[in-house]
This record gives C-alpha cells, sequence and structure tokens, in this order.
C-alpha cells in the first residue's frame, strides 16, 4: 500500500492549495492512504468541524492533532465519536476522543497512533508507556501496520520514541515544528523522520506573519498577537511511503511551492471563509 503523510497543515492558504493539489498528488503517487496533522487547520488554532470535512473531502482519510487538539470546542462533539479525528493518545483520559484508528487498507490492517512529547507542551500522560503500551495492544490484536505521528517539539523525544519500537512499527513520523528536516530513516523495517514539515504560507515563521514572533524575540514578551501568515506563496511538505505487511521498502520525500494567487478559481469547493 502507498501511503501519504502531510505536515501541520496552517491556515486557509493551506486549505486552498491541498483542494487545487491534493486530488492530483493522489492520482500521481497512486495513494491509497493520507494522514495529515490538522491541528493548525482553522486559523492556525485548532481545528473546526467544518475545516475537518472540508479535509476530508479532498482526501484526506485520518486527521491527527496536538496541543492545539482543543482549541475549537465545537470538535469535541466529533472527538467523542472516535473515528477520523485523533487527539495525543496520551493526553488525561478525562479528556474526549481517542488518539488512536484502526481500518483496514488494500486488505491489510491498518493503524495510526497520534502521540505528544512532552518538552515545551502542555502536560500530557508518559508518552514512552503509553506507545510501548499501545503498540502491544494494536499487535496483538494483529495489526503490523501502525503509523505514529509524533507531535513533539524535542527531536530526541521523536528520535527515542523510534529507537524504542523500530521493528516494530512501520513509521514514526514527527510534526509540530512545522520545518521539514531533511533525513529519511528505513531500520529494521520501520520508517523515521523528524519533522514531515508544513504546508502554510512560505514566506512566515512556521506559517505565521512574522511581526509578532520577531517583536517577542526583541523584547521577550508576546503583545503582539499570532495571525496566520497571509503569504500567497505556499509551501506543502509531504512524505509518500510504500508499506506492506508492516514493513517500509520504499520512502520518498515531495515538496510543492506555489503561488496560490495564479490557480484557478474552485467554483465548487467551499474554503470556509477566511480562516
Amino acid at each position: 500500500m502507498k501511503i501519504g503523510l502531510i505536515g501541520d497543515i496552517v491556515g486557509r492558504s493551506a486549505r486552498v492549495l491541498l483542494a487545487h493539489l491534493l486530488p492530483q498528488i493522489k492520482t500521481q503517487y497512486q495513494l491509497d492512504f493520507i494522514i495529515a496533522n490538522a491541528e493548525n487547520a482553522s486559523h492556525g488554532f485548532g481545528l473546526s468541524l467544518e475545516h475537518a470535512n472540508l479535509l476530508h473531502s479532498f482526501g484526506i482519510d485520518i486527521l491527527t492533532g496536538g496541543n492545539h487538539s482543543f482549541d475549537k470546542k465545537e470538535i469535541t462533539a466529533y472527538l467523542k465519536e472516535g473515528g477520523k479525528i485523533l487527539r495525543p493518545h496520551n493526553y488525561s483520559k478525562e479528556l474526549e476522543g481517542s488518539g488512536i484508528y484502526t481500518g483496514e487498507v488494500c486488505g491489510e490492517k491498518i493503524a495510526v497512533l497520534n502521540l505528544m512529547g512532552h518538552f515545551g507542551m502542555p502536560h500530557c500522560d508518559n508518552v514512552f508507556v503509553c506507545a510501548r503500551d499501545s503498540v502491544r495492544l494494536l499487535r496483538e490484536r494483529g495489526y503490523r501496520n501502525i503509523i505514529i505521528d509524533m507531535h513533539a517539539e524535542a527531536t530526541s523525544e521523536k528520535r527515542a520514541i523510534f529507537e524504542m519500537l523500530k521493528g516494530e512499527v512501520g513509521a514514526v513520523f514527527g510534526t509540530h515544528t512545522h520545518i521539514g528536516t531533511d533525513d529519511l530513516l528505513i531500520d529494521k523495517g520501520s520508517f523515521y523522520v523528524s519533522d514531515v514539515g508544513m504546508c502554510g504560507g512560505f514566506d512566515s515563521v512556521i506559517g505565521m506573519e512574522s511581526e509578532a514572533p520577531i517583536e517577542r524575540g526583541l523584547t521577550g514578551l508576546a503583545r503582539a498577537k499570532f495571525e496566520v501568515s497571509k503569504s500567497q506563496k505556499v509551501i506543502l511538505q509531504m512524505i509518500v511511503l510504500e508499506m506492506s505487511e508492516g514493513a517500509v521498502s520504499e520512502a520518498k520525500k515531495i515538496k510543492y511551492i506555489q503561488t496560490i494567487g495564479w490557480l484557478p478559481p474552485l467554483e465548487a469547493v467551499n474554503l470556509g471563509g477566511i480562516e
């Protein structure tokens, strides 16, 4: 099976680019299953139900989350139902939702596990214990094609999770930093990348307008509000995996940088307002 992994989706410009490019990419690379981190899809903070449905309509199967998973209150009711919108599995069990999806693709069982690291993140349960126990349970239930979105600030946490689980999962891909890392690793049939990158404004600071982070850097104060980049130049970073029976045989990085102002209008697609 061929799996597409999309980094953090940031705001409306990302949704515009995905609406145009994702159907074409899905056909070109013959993708059977697509996972994307969508915790920044709605104006950079959280995911609305409207935008979740929109991203699914573009061909994304599973939407993972992170520290912004609960920013939009309306999504909690949908999280209760389980299914194809995940939040980190090591969040408190008192919170709505789950971080595990299980299903079948190309006649093989597949599981997606969404985790969150500790450094610089909100409080959550021990990610290493959660990862170990969740993978053990999935494997006991016959799942070999296990894909982990490790949403974390620290590369060391991401890599340590991979080292602990290599040979037992199909892939560990990092999200959260919005900065795509170069090296792709396959070891014992398991794939690893520190960060897939993002889909968002190219002339920006991780998808945000640059003024607020620059002021914060200069003054040490968070006085200016972070706003999603209005850059017409948008980047899409993805990984394409070839995986079967729990092992990845090939991994490819793809990147598009496109000026959305030159794209033809999408008359049939409601892009969800200005956010």
